[in-house]
């Protein structure tokens, strides 16, 4: 650290989060003074900030934070998300992007251009909303007020998108149609006038369409001018500029072109291009604006899915409230065929709910007292009564909205390419033009100034920095829409581009492949229960084995002895009483029943015990060799049979494995279970890779050997002891209905149960990056080939010079098929099974 400080040397005070104590603040204090460029670090204890004076040169808000999070602690950081309005192409996200960073105290900006939202992360204290908004407006753009929140805050975008759609469609038409009747006047010129008279006719027509249609345009381009920049704006107002002032000139002035023939000039007119290219272009924002509208479908159709009102108990009485005022702990009465209002539990009645605007699940859940149930799910049979848990933001279909919000303005790293080249774009762009122009004006054919001018022109035109900005927000905006739609929550454009390139997807096995609760299997009486069955009564015997081990294990907290004793009772059996429990530490127990010792454990218990077996070693080997849990119940020494049980596979969870592999994909699965049981469910479920014997603090080190080998992979899980995993792999899936710790550490959350989801989500992955891929080759192709044919690259050997009015149809056109090709995402189709 040095003594003194520089002059370019700047102060932040950074939130420290963790500190409990005296020893903490000296530790963070020492670790900010070693890093090199800070000069001085002070830490505050009880304000819980450090003040870190340093050299920007050498060293960056972001090396800072790092450092306090290398030293285990975190920096108190907010998030701000703004809607921008003024943003006509991708040069204009770079500079809004680039105002925002430059702000004190921002840590990070990301503009989505599709979405026309900034999302920032700051340090509060060091910078306040208001200052972000500052920064904005300064950069000549505009902040979009939302005085409201939720739906009333998405209708009023909604409308405020409906009147810029009105104002763009007005001005378009009179654009094309004004210069459909210049363009009629220019060929078919009336007798009845001269041709000067005519020139001020076409004046006339021209100059409010230039200056009232094109004044976006105009307005856009001064507000980048005052910040020495240039964008699309300055393209096309620089551009129709040009051909109308060089039209004006002639029209007031046409002896002065006359006489300067013989010098490349000629007297004619080009209002028509003019007002031509303004509403070819003005036609291509009106459809891109109405296509950008629509890839946020998925959040409109989300929105909508909320409950306008509830029906509650109030002092005993049944009320209508609005949805917003319900309360925690309220009770929710709901009747068939309406909406779930808020989350809860129900208390009383039952019903089957449809889940399906949520989960993508077709099929109805029955609920009853004790289960979940969730907002904006419809109650299909029954009624009941639920006690209101999450209510306003903190309900699922927020927390999902919220979640799809953010994807959807998160960026892919592929974008990054997309970034710069639309940074630099539009000077280049003006570098082309200006040499196409000197080279038609040295080279051409006679008149060279003329054609030189609408080969530069074209040029300005063509150019289109549009599609380079909505070829992946677009595509990510759908495709995470998509998701949510099949319940299936995509974190960020990130998580996307990751589940593109999976090579390894590892599958927890208990509560993900299988149902997560064990359940009785097989039943085998054996020596006298066995003979009891012999007499053509085997139900009888396997009934009456059942009764005697539930009967043990009704005072065992063991999975395995609650499956048992769940099983008689759905068979409704009737348990004796038993004495003198006794539980066998990773064995079995023992108990008195009607006079008789019973046992119930595993193999080694029973040779322990010298227990006569009688073969039943070769049935308990049977069913190991399946994947079950072979316990064995002996009756006063003797071997009365086996219980098996086994933690059941979901239904689809074969099928999921096999759609998996189809995509190319290696599945893995990983279990605490041993070898030979783990095999056998492996080879059950079609698993190519079986890791067996996991503790669960070692999940995440599995993961992490794939990942050393080379392996791109995916963790699925649903538990507290799968984080750690998850959040190693390099997409983390979670299944939803796990643990809330399982879903933070997440990629992608799936809301339903099953596995088949999981084939869903890495096949939207993969169509999202194939039209992302799609979008920024045509993108790309299209300013590379057509530059240079709006420059006459094609006229010396063919003739064939590029109208502009031709460039501005192509231009419009250009980003109108990239958000066109991403909303063919919103007709995927999830994996059924």
């Amino acid at each position: 650290m040095a003594d003194t400080v520089t002059k370019s040397a700047k102060l932040v005070q950074l939130p420290i989060e963790g500190m409990t104590c005296a020893s903490c603040a000296t530790r963070v204090e020492k670790g900010l003074s070693k890093v090199q460029g800070v000069e001085t670090a002070n830490v505050n204890l009880a304000a819980e900030k450090a003040a870190v004076q340093y050299d920007p040169e050498e060293v960056s808000v972001d090396d800072l934070i790092s450092t306090v999070r290398d030293l285990g602690y975190d920096v108190g950081m907010d998030t701000l998300s703004l809607q921008v309005g003024g943003m006509t192409c991708a040069s204009c996200v770079k500079r809004v992007e680039k105002a925002l960073q430059q702000t004190p105290g921002v840590i990070s900006a990301n503009v989505n251009f599709a979405s026309e939202k900034a999302t920032i992360e700051y340090l509060p204290g060091a910078v306040m909303p208001g200052d972000l908004k500052h920064s904005i407006t300064e950069a000549g753009y505009e902040i979009v007020e939302e005085e409201s929140s939720g739906e009333e805050g998405t209708d009023a975008r909604e409308e405020a998108h409906r009147r810029h759609l009105r104002t763009l469609k007005i001005k378009m038409g009179a654009g094309l149609a004004v210069g459909a009747l210049l363009m009629l006047l220019a060929y078919f010129p009336p007798s009845f006038l001269s041709m000067r008279e005519l020139w001020f006719l076409m004046f006339a027509l021209a100059t409010p369409i230039q200056f009232w249609a094109g004044w976006q345009f105009y307005r856009g381009a001064w507000a980048s001018a005052k910040h020495k920049t240039t964008d699309m704006n300055t393209l096309i107002a620089v551009g129709t500029t040009v051909a109308y002032a060089y039209s004006v000139a002639v029209t007031f002035f046409p002896g002065f072109f006359e006489s300067l023939a013989g010098a490349g000039f000629e007297a004619e007119v080009y209002y028509e291009t003019a007002v031509i290219i303004i509403g070819l272009i003005l036609f291509g924002r009106f459809l891109e604006a109405r296509a950008k509208g629509q890839t946020a479908g998925a959040i409109k159709k989300l929105m909508g899915l909320r409950a306008k009102t509830a029906r509650v108990v109030r002092n005993g009485e049944e009320i209508d409230i609005p949805v917003e005022e319900v309360q925690p702990g309220d009770v929710v009465v709901v009747r068939p065929g309406e909406k779930v209002p808020v989350d809860g539990v129900v208390v009383e009645g039952r019903s089957a709910l449809d889940e399906s605007m949520l989960t993508g699940e077709s099929i109805p859940t029955e609920k009853g007292p004790g289960d979940e149930v969730i907002g904006a799910t419809l109650n299909k049979t029954g009624s009941f009564r639920f006690e209101a848990t999450r209510v306003g933001s903190e309900t699922a279909l927020s927390q999902i909205i919220k979640l799809v919000e953010e994807a959807q303005g998160s960026k892919a790293p592929i974008q990054r390419l997309a970034d710069y080249v639309a940074s630099i774009f539009v000077p280049v762009v003006f570098g082309i033009a200006t040499l196409t122009f000197v080279i038609w004006l040295v080279f051409g054919p006679a008149p060279a100034f003329t054609l030189a001018m609408l080969a530069a022109v074209a040029v300005l035109i063509i150019a289109c920095p549009c599609a380079l900005g909505l070829a992946t927000p677009t595509a990510i905006m759908v495709g995470t829409g998509k998701g949510a739609e099949n319940g299936i929550l995509i974190r960020s454009g990130e998580a996307l581009e990751r589940a593109y390139k999976l090579q390894t997807v590892v599958l927890d096995k208990t509560g993900t492949l299988t149902e997560g609760k064990p359940r009785v299997t097989d039943i085998i009486p054996w020596g006298d229960f066995k003979a009891e069955g012999g007499n053509g009564n085997r139900e009888a015997a396997e009934r009456r084995l059942l009764a005697v081990a539930a009967a043990a294990e009704r005072g065992s907290e063991h999975p395995l002895g609650e499956a048992i004793v769940g099983r008689a009772q759905e068979l409704e059996l009737d348990l004796a009483e038993v004495a003198d429990f006794n539980a066998i530490p990773g064995h079995g127990i023992e108990v008195s029943l009607d006079g008789s010792r019973v046992v119930l454990g595993n193999l080694k218990l029973m040779r322990d015990r010298s227990y006569t077996l009688d073969g039943l070693e070769d049935e308990a080997d049977r069913l190991a060799g399946e994947g079950k849990t072979p316990m064995f119940v002996a009756v006063d020494g003797k071997a009365a049979g086996i219980v098996a049980v086994a933690d059941t596979l979901k239904d689809n969870s074969i099928e999921a494995v096999k759609r998996l592999r189809d995509l190319g994909l290696e599945v893995a699965m990983i279990t605490g279970d041993n070898a030979r049981t783990a095999e056998a469910i492996g080879a059950a479920v079609g698993i190519d890779r079986v890791l067996a014997e996991v503790l669960p603090e070692h999940k995440a080190e599995e993961v992490k050997r794939l990942q050393d080998q080379g392996r791109v992979v995916a963790m699925v899980g649903d538990g507290i002891n799968d984080a750690p995993a998850l959040a190693q792999a390099d997409i983390g899936i979670a299944i939803g209905t796990g643990t809330d710790v399982a879903i933070e550490a997440s990629d992608i959350t799936l809301i339903r149960g099953d596995l088949m989801p999981i084939v869903t989500a890495i096949s939207l992955s993969k169509a999202t990056m194939r039209t992302i891929r799609q979008n920024l080759f045509w993108a790309f192709a299209y300013n590379t080939a057509l530059i240079p044919l709006a420059a006459g690259i094609l006229y010396p050997l063919f003739g064939i010079l590029l109208s502009p009015m031709f460039a501005a149809a192509a231009m419009a056109l250009s980003s109108v098929s990239v958000v066109s090709n991403s909303l063919r995402l919103r007709r995927f189709r999830p994996a059924q099974g």
